[in-house]
């Protein structure tokens, strides 16, 4: 089984939600983790509710700090936020390290309603990088 693991700053949307959709897009071949640099110690409500959608609860999850996995090792480490690529530890662990920066959906503006269309577009967003980087790397 092949690991990945997803950082970002908080580990309250971007991260979780690629954790999720690497979990479901692996299709049983893949293990996936996420982490922040400075856990927001949540989940965001509307993460959760952009997940749903896809019929995949993260409702259970929790925010994770980097630092429980600094030892361990995995296939993939994917950064998802510009300031973690900066503030993560080093994963020498690692075959593989990319950077996949999206906007952080939680600095949305407006109504839940109007914030979910940026949700949305971000888990969009992510699970494509997702898919063309599975279909790829068969």
């Amino acid at each position: 089984m092949k690991r990945v693991l997803i950082l970002c700053t908080g580990n309250s949307c971007r991260s979780q939600m690629a954790e999720a959709l690497w979990d479901s897009l692996g299709k049983g071949e893949w293990t996936s983790e996420s982490a922040g640099s400075k856990p927001s110690g949540y989940v965001h409500p509307l993460a959760v509710q952009a997940m749903k959608e896809l019929e995949i609860d993260i409702s259970s999850n929790k925010s994770k700090s980097v630092e429980q996995f600094r030892d361990q090792e995995f296939d993939v480490v994917v950064t998802v936020c510009d300031n973690a690529r900066e503030s993560c530890p080093a994963f020498p662990g690692a075959k593989l390290t990319l950077h996949w920066p999206f906007d952080d959906p939680a600095d949305a503006v407006g109504t839940d309603d109007e914030k979910m269309k940026t949700f949305r577009r971000v888990r969009d967003e992510i699970q494509e990088r997702i898919e063309v980087y599975l279909s790829n790397s068969v």
